[in-house]
């Protein structure tokens, strides 16, 4: 068999218990494609997924048969669903083997674009939790805003700052997840043009940035907190041998995670600490290549008193909100510029804190504009879990659902409201707003979230 993938990693694999070569090509070569959803549990999709085949290492997550184009899928653009590697979604379970879900957690996702893990740790933690999703990429935080907002949940900061500045938060928080940037050898059957980028100096050169990103930020989780680092690499350099210099400089025990034989997940340990890790190799699974390791901070980390601070007073009142939202006890809001957001008032003295110490790029859900007398509601107040049940709302057919999402004019007669601002919704699921005016339809759906013409 010819053996397209580079000749140093096979043999490098080849020294790893359980690795079959011969399987592991056939694999490569047959560029199988593997297509995984999660669904969002806040959004009630789930009964548009019955049949499907279901990922086992996690809940609300499915594969799909083939692709489709996701692009043209309304309930994609709603948030129902993530689009997501199944191997990854492991993550899943270590949250609840570690007892964590539903819980009372601080989160930082510290390498969090696109929003795969920031999305998952949201639904799993839930909204006893504070999750801060950090990337330090300023255009890929954006493309993590977008998927968080889609998500709908307001106990969510995205951040856009480098790992150093978590440092500035000693013991602040009591989980971190590094989805630490890697060689990619996992991913080669899904991209292929990956295998070309592929060299031992890259390793090395990965190997390097991954201890940077760990020294700069492992001061930030508390004694007795969890640090869940992954990457889709197969290298050890990358992988067992992180897990080893954690250990060793930074007092970390390895933690081992509970997994199902059938799986065809395989639990390595590195060389000196025996430190538990976690293989997932494509032709034994169903999902890509990906490693995983957990690991609990013993040693003592000095922190801080969180400082107990006022909310700051706003012009927009409670009964402005009450027109908009549900379960506004729960909920305190502040002005950013002329922007009105929302956050859980259980985490208000956090927010101060995070907003005094890191580059923010957005907190909470950015419900709408105030202009001094009403507001104009935004695209994420129509993704919240939070948006009232019963404001006019519109069932639409799917081709008014795709007119919509392209941003194009509507037909007035499609809406049977009467004047004034409207969800559009396909399937029970908002989409965004219109406003509905006497002769016409004013569509507000974000123009740069649009679907360009396929």
């Amino acid at each position: 068999m010819s053996n397209f993938l580079p000749n140093e990693l096979i043999k490098r694999l080849s020294e790893e218990a359980h690795f079959n070569q011969v399987s592991f090509l056939e694999t490569h070569e047959a560029g199988e494609k593997v297509t995984s959803i999660r669904v969002n549990p806040m959004k009630d999709t789930h009964r548009m997924f019955d049949g499907l085949s279901a990922v086992p290492w996690c809940d609300d997550a499915y594969y799909l048969a083939e692709r489709p184009v996701f692009t043209l899928d309304p309930l994609y653009h709603a948030g129902c669903y993530y689009v997501q590697e199944a191997s990854s979604m492991f993550l899943g379970h270590i949250v609840e083997q570690l007892g964590l879900r539903n819980g009372d957690v601080k989160a930082l996702d510290l390498c969090a674009a696109p929003g795969g893990k920031s999305t998952l740790l949201n639904s799993y933690l839930g909204a006893r939790s504070l999750l801060v999703s950090n990337e330090v990429i300023k255009s890929r935080a954006g493309i993590l805003l977008d998927n968080l907002g889609r998500w709908g949940m307001d106990n969510v900061v995205i951040t856009n700052n480098d790992p150093s500045a978590f440092g500035r938060l000693p013991g602040y928080f009591n989980l971190m997840v590094v989805d630490a940037p890697c060689s990619g050898s996992g991913m080669f059957r899904k991209d292929p043009g990956a295998i070309d980028e592929w060299s031992l100096a890259n390793v090395k050169l990965c190997s390097d940035r991954q201890k940077r990103i760990l020294a700069e930020s492992v001061s930030a989780l508390a004694t007795g907190g969890y640090l869940i680092y992954s990457t889709c690499s197969y290298s050890r350099e990358e992988n067992e041998n992180i897990v080893d210099w954690i250990i060793a400089e930074y007092g970390f025990d390895s933690v081992q995670i509970g997994i199902n034989a059938a799986w065809g997940i395989e639990e390595t340990q590195s060389s000196v600490a025996h430190g538990f890790g976690y293989r997932f190799y494509p032709d034994k699974v169903k999902g890509e290549g990906f490693f995983v390791a957990v690991l609990r901070k013993r040693a003592e980390q000095a922190s801080f008193e969180l400082r107990r601070t006022k909310p700051e007073k706003t012009p927009v009142s409670k009964a402005v909100l009450e027109q908009w939202l549900d379960n506004t006890d729960t909920i305190q809001h502040f002005l950013h510029g002329d922007q009105v957001h929302i956050f859980p008032t259980m985490f208000s003295h956090d927010f101060k804190l995070l907003q005094d110490m890191l580059y923010i790029r957005n907190a909470g859900t950015n419900i709408g504009k105030w202009l001094g007398k009403e507001l104009i509601p935004g695209h994420d107040l129509a993704m919240s879990i939070h948006v009232k049940a019963d404001l006019p709302a519109q069932e639409v057919s799917l081709a008014t659902a795709q007119q919509y999402l392209r941003k194009e004019q509507l037909d007035r007669s499609d809406f049977d409201a009467s004047t004034g601002w409207c969800l559009v919704r396909y399937s029970g699921v908002n989409l965004g707003w219109v406003k509905v005016l006497p002769n016409r339809i004013n569509n507000y759906y974000p123009k740069e979230s649009r679907i360009v013409h396929l």
